[in-house]
């Protein structure tokens, strides 16, 4: 290494020019970053996703994202979130250093998108359940007498781009000559930074139909469909100042949809889903002991946090429960209460290892194979999720008493640029994972079942890539069996580009508003639990006029009258619904960006518990809901004499402004009783 003087005499930075024989190995980080979808399209109205475990999306200057402002643009249009990617040396000496242009070396970036998901296999069920409930699948379109172009057209595979240098941006760096059917689909962009790192944006979450007039009937298999949802490799080679050349080890990036709750954590994440993989394989080590602050109370405080998003969870581990994960008073129990107490808890907790389903379980979320025949008339366990065998073990040690009670509070999280070149590089390595749904897969709105198969995976977080940049291959016969699927030479031995997300649902929005709650599966039941995707569609949510007449209510309104507001929970889905299933597919293809975002308050009163989650930024249509205002009116009562008009005309005027924080759309049509 070359170290020079920066001439900055006031502060006298020395920097470190490398050199190709000072490295050992080049690596990129993330090894698989995620990229998701908006209808944003001013080019600097986007966020990056997280790059530390646990964290949330900031926007590019650095700051966390917290409002509903950060995440939609001045218009209430959904930003698209990046990825950005960096690379990584290991020195001969030992020593993690980030190449980067300050340090006298320049990236060549190479990223190949590809989306094939209407030129590949229905989606019946996750491949790996086993028989009897897997079936072969037959590929999609085949209904279609004749297809534009030839079955070929279906696959989106625009030209594969490269890049090198630093701020670089522009229409040159687009993905927009694949297309679908002869028409042409935009999947999205690369950019760098100012230290040439890679961006990578993905596409505006545009869907259509190869003719028009095609209606989507089903969740994931729509013939004559497509969308802007894709994955694919990521390359570098650096050139160092001397002009030696060397490959840096790939990754990979997925363009997904939309996070509508961003910063709630699933209760399995994909980074828990594919470490089962990683011990099962022995490549890292499982681990023995059980840390209460790491291991334990993350579960619980991931099931506290889907209080926001599905009303039945509100109900048996949100605030107020027994088991609210930030209430101190639980915390304390749950670290020093009785075995007997701590062995209760655990007989409510779904066992991974059991073979037979008992009566209904925590997590309350659906499975694999909710929804099958074979299994739901078996009484399947799978089909509702379980946590995994490493999170079960952790509770197993916690209920017997053999975990460390190492609890000092809520743990906070790093700050990137504080980390070590090499703390980075760990952070790296799982936060998108961890930022990322890990079942149930059918298929999955992020990621699918694929990624629990082993030869997906060269080691560690690191992704079995084929050479080239040519997109997956697609045509394994008529039918695809299981055994053909995951076998040797199969489509998932190894991977290349579309691979990843082509099993997902066609397009991604009719799966989006077909997985919901048991409130529309079976409305009978009691609650409205299990959840599909709650931490990223959410089915019942704390609605923002509920919030805001918390807000505006005064003291002498009754405290009852505050707690129905509060625990009142609005369909998520009611600006989509329709007349029914198909209306509802239908509608949320063309008004998916309208649906609002779960985002925590900021300065929210403190009648509600810290952290709470709003439902924030949903488009309003033709002035929102003067209803409202009458619920005002009723509540400004409370007051005596000539107060009530004063008060009643302060929470008018805030309505007002809530309505006039995104502009109001054309009234969407009423329905009549015969309709619906």
């Amino acid at each position: 290494m070359v170290s020079i003087d920066s001439g900055d005499e006031a502060t006298q930075v020395a920097t470190t020019f490398l050199r190709a024989e000072d490295v050992a190995f080049l690596r990129i980080y993330p090894p698989l970053g995620l990229s998701r979808v908006g209808n944003a399209t001013d080019p600097d109205d986007y966020l990056f996703g997280p790059e530390v475990i646990g964290g949330g999306p900031t926007l590019p200057d650095g700051t966390l994202a917290r409002t509903v402002r950060d995440f939609r643009d001045r218009n209430g249009a959904i930003k698209r979130h990046a990825a950005r990617f960096r690379v990584y040396a290991e020195l001969k000496t030992g020593e993690t250093v980030e190449i980067t242009a300050s340090r006298g070396a320049s990236i060549d970036w190479s990223v190949a998108l590809a989306n094939l998901k209407a030129g590949w296999y229905d989606f019946n069920q996750a491949m790996d359940l086993g028989a009897p409930i897997v079936q072969p699948a037959e590929k999609r379109n085949r209904q279609l007498p004749k297809i534009p172009g030839g079955r070929g057209s279906l696959d989106i595979v625009p030209t594969p781009i490269s890049i090198s240098g630093s701020g670089l941006s522009g229409d040159e760096y687009a993905f927009n000559d694949g297309t679908f059917c002869q028409q042409q689909v935009y999947l999205g962009e690369l950019r760098t930074d100012e230290e040439g790192r890679l961006i990578v944006l993905g596409g505006h979450g545009k869907s259509a139909s190869f003719r028009k007039g095609l209606q989507p009937v089903t969740f994931a298999n729509n013939f004559g469909w497509h969308d802007d949802v894709s994955d694919g490799p990521v390359r570098a080679q650096v050139i160092f100042e001397g002009g030696e050349t060397m490959e840096a080890e790939p990754a990979w990036v997925a363009v997904t949809p939309p996070n509508f709750a961003p910063g709630l954590v699933p209760v399995v994440t994909m980074d828990d889903t594919v470490r089962e993989i990683f011990y099962d394989a022995g490549w890292i080590d499982r681990p023995t002991v059980t840390s209460f602050t790491r291991d334990v109370w993350p579960i619980f405080d991931r099931l506290t946090g889907l209080q926001w998003v599905n009303s039945g969870l509100f109900m048996i581990h949100g605030v107020g429960s027994p088991l609210d994960a930030r209430d101190p008073a639980v915390i304390d129990r749950l670290r020093t209460g009785s075995q007997e107490w701590r062995r209760e808890v655990l007989a409510v907790i779904h066992d991974p290892s059991t073979k037979q389903k008992s009566t209904p379980l925590v997590p309350q979320i659906f499975g694999d194979a909710y929804g099958e025949p074979a299994a739901m008339n078996d009484e399947d366990p799978r089909i509702e999720l379980s946590v995994t065998p490493t999170q079960y073990a952790h509770l197993l040690r916690w209920a017997d008493g053999t975990y460390e009670d190492d609890w000092e509070g809520i743990p906070s999280l790093p700050v990137f640029d504080a980390l070590t070149p090499a703390e980075q590089a760990a952070q790296l390595e799982r936060a998108m994972l961890h930022d990322c749904i890990g079942g149930p897969f059918h298929p999955g709105i992020e990621l699918t079942w694929t990624m629990r198969l082993k030869s997906v995976w060269s080691g560690p977080y690191r992704l079995n890539l084929l050479p080239g940049m040519e997109p997956a291959r697609q045509d394994f016969g008529p039918e695809l069996t299981a055994e053909v699927c995951m076998g040797e030479g199969g489509p998932y031995d190894g991977i290349a580009a579309g691979a990843l997300t082509r099993f997902l649902g066609v397009p991604w929005q009719t799966d989006g508003t077909s997985c919901n709650s048991d409130a529309d599966y079976a409305p009978w039941t009691f609650l409205s639990m299990p959840t599909f995707w709650g931490a990223r569609v959410p089915d019942q949510v704390f609605a923002e006029a509920n919030y805001e007449r918390i807000r505006h209510l005064d003291p002498s309104v009754s405290r009852i009258q505050i707690d129905k507001h509060f625990a009142y929970r609005s369909d998520w889905l009611r600006d989509v619904r329709g007349r029914d299933y198909y209306d509802r597919l239908q509608n949320m293809i063309a008004n998916w960006a309208d649906l609002g975002m779960v985002i925590e308050a900021v300065d929210a009163p403190e009648s509600l518990p810290e952290g709470a989650r709003v439902e924030q930024g949903r488009i309003s249509h033709a002035g929102g809901d003067p209803k409202r205002h009458l619920v005002a009116a009723i509540e400004a009562l409370a007051h005596r004499g000539a107060q009530v008009p004063h008060v009643f005309k302060a929470a008018v005027q805030s309505i007002e402004e809530a309505d006039q924080a995104t502009p109001p759309r054309p009234a969407r049509r009423r329905f009549r009783q015969d309709e619906v």
